[in-house]
């Protein structure tokens, strides 16, 4: 039981999550994300791999929130980036990320300020004012982890580490699901 002498709220399928989101506000996502306890073979359907690069696989996306798979390989790590003012979520569900999370000095310097480890079933949480921050998976296989975004984000900031500057992206899906078109 919860403070309120309530059962607290478990999800355990997409169609649960999906269906929260929507009739919540965005000051619940981070609570909603937190009560999902979903079985990775949930996930399946929704998963594609390439040895280039981490893919991102669109499971569902409205105005008010966009819900991502992010699938990775062994040693696959995210430019540093920030999230077009959004904010995010992210839980691993199967895996171990590190999670670096910088910011640009007085002096135009990007310094890193913060490194976690989150492991299955962990969440974290990133907003712009916290910084940038990049995700690469430490374990020795695929891995996979969820992505809610409070608003979709069309593009954002990636840092460029040949010119040292940030430039701005246009994001893309490597696949788009037909969950919840019907």
């Amino acid at each position: 039981m919860n403070s309120n002498g309530q059962d607290p709220l478990i999800l355990e399928s997409l169609d649960e999550l999906v269906t929260a989101l929507t009739e919540a506000e965005r000051t619940k996502y981070g609570d909603i994300i937190g009560s999902l306890k979903l079985k990775k073979s949930a996930l399946e359907d929704f998963c594609s791999w390439s040895s280039e690069s981490y893919t991102r696989n669109c499971i569902t996306e409205n105005d008010k929130f966009e819900l991502i798979l992010l699938c990775w390989e062994k040693g696959q790590i995210t430019p540093i980036h920030d999230h077009g003012g959004e904010e995010c979520w992210v839980k691993v569900i199967q895996g171990e990320f590190r999670e670096v999370i910088s910011k640009m000095d007085k002096g135009g310097e990007l310094n890193v300020v913060k490194s976690t480890i989150s492991k299955s079933d962990d969440i974290s949480y990133m907003i712009d004012f916290m910084g940038f921050h990049s995700l690469e998976n430490m374990s020795n296989k695929r891995s996979m982890s969820l992505h809610l975004y409070a608003k979709p984000i069309r593009n954002c900031n990636l840092f460029d580490e040949k010119t040292g500057k940030f430039v701005n992206k246009d994001l893309v899906y490597d696949t788009v699901s037909s969950f919840l078109t019907n």
